[in-house]
């Protein structure tokens, strides 16, 4: 156990009474009932970290029910989690960087072997040279005629023989929240809004079951007033922390330094605070990058590893 899981853990006791997230390791996932995020992917886009790069899933009485982001390393650790691609109902990837969407694919493949029932919706953001829109994306990889993985073309097809794929892009002309998945039946609802990555279109995700609110913000530099109403009440919000405080630069237009991290959580008064997508830059500092956050942030923060599991213990206010 490393310094920074004790760390956490103390963090968490000490909010006993209020909120207790029940953070349980790698094979302790899923509950068998209620919502959790397990985190497959903490890491970034360059392979110095011993993490994958960024990927969620979030539980649902038991079930993976939903995949935020499918970076390097999440077709390992979707199978380390002993999760179903026959129960996946929705993969959202906030945005074509490879460090959020390569191991897509190789999900897909993995996913033929044990389709399930029904539909996929694939949700993610419209494109701007040089990044492709989602359909763009997905046309690229599985048109049945020139996609590089022809052979899995029946994604897009209504052949029956794999789930049919539902492709929702959110075009960048809806700045605001955007409802790209809904199931009445299980009460899960999941918008999208556009998110400041320097020329980067990318999307965050709001996840909601009944009550209980996750919201995953993305890549993002923080300058986005409303994304604070988006993550607003949330029981968790993941933010990604890959850079220090420092970070001037191409660095600064793509992410957001610890300080504003801590105070995009303050205003948006959510109860938990994750950390993640953490690089070799910004763990050389993690003590003081999380000091930082905890400055402007008084509620628990946890520093995201691979495989960590998080349950929503719902509390009514």
């Amino acid at each position: 156990m490393n310094n920074h899981r004790i760390h956490r853990l103390g963090v968490f006791i000490l909010t006993l009474g209020l909120f207790v997230p029940a953070i349980s390791l790698a094979g302790q996932c899923p509950p068998a009932s209620g919502v959790a995020v397990q985190v497959l992917g903490s890491g970034g886009p360059i392979a110095d970290d011993g993490r994958a790069s960024s990927a969620y899933l979030v539980w649902v009485d038991g079930k993976s029910r939903a995949l935020i982001d499918a970076g390097g390393g999440t077709f390992l650790r979707f199978a380390e989690a002993k999760a179903n691609f026959g129960d996946l109902d929705f993969i959202g990837l906030s945005h074509f960087h490879a460090d959020h969407s390569a191991d897509f694919p190789a999900l897909l493949k993995s996913g033929s072997f044990r389709p399930g029932n029904g539909s996929l919706t694939v949700a993610g953001p419209g494109g701007s040279s040089p990044f492709p829109g989602l359909s763009h994306f997905l046309t690229s990889l599985l048109d049945s005629d020139s996609g590089a993985f022809a052979y899995l073309g029946d994604y897009l097809a209504d052949a029956g023989r794999l789930k049919k794929m539902n492709a929702v892009e959110v075009a960048r002309e809806n700045t605001g929240s955007y409802s790209v998945y809904a199931d009445s039946e299980s009460a899960i609802q999941i918008d999208a809004m556009h998110v400041p990555h320097g020329i980067v279109p990318a999307l965050a995700y709001r996840v909601q079951v009944g009550k209980e609110v996750i919201v995953f913000a993305s890549d993002q530099n923080g300058n986005k007033p409303e994304f604070v109403d988006f993550a607003k009440d949330a029981n968790i919000l993941i933010m990604h922390m890959p850079v220090p405080e420092d970070v001037s630069g191409v660095g600064r237009r793509l992410h957001a330094p610890p300080s504003v991290i801590g105070t995009i959580a303050n205003d948006a008064d959510v109860q938990m605070l994750i950390i993640s997508h953490l690089m070799a830059r910004s763990l050389s500092q993690l003590d003081g990058n999380v000091g930082l956050v905890s400055s402007k942030f008084s509620g628990p923060v946890a520093v995201a590893d691979d495989l960590d599991c998080y349950k929503i213990n719902h509390w009514e206010k």
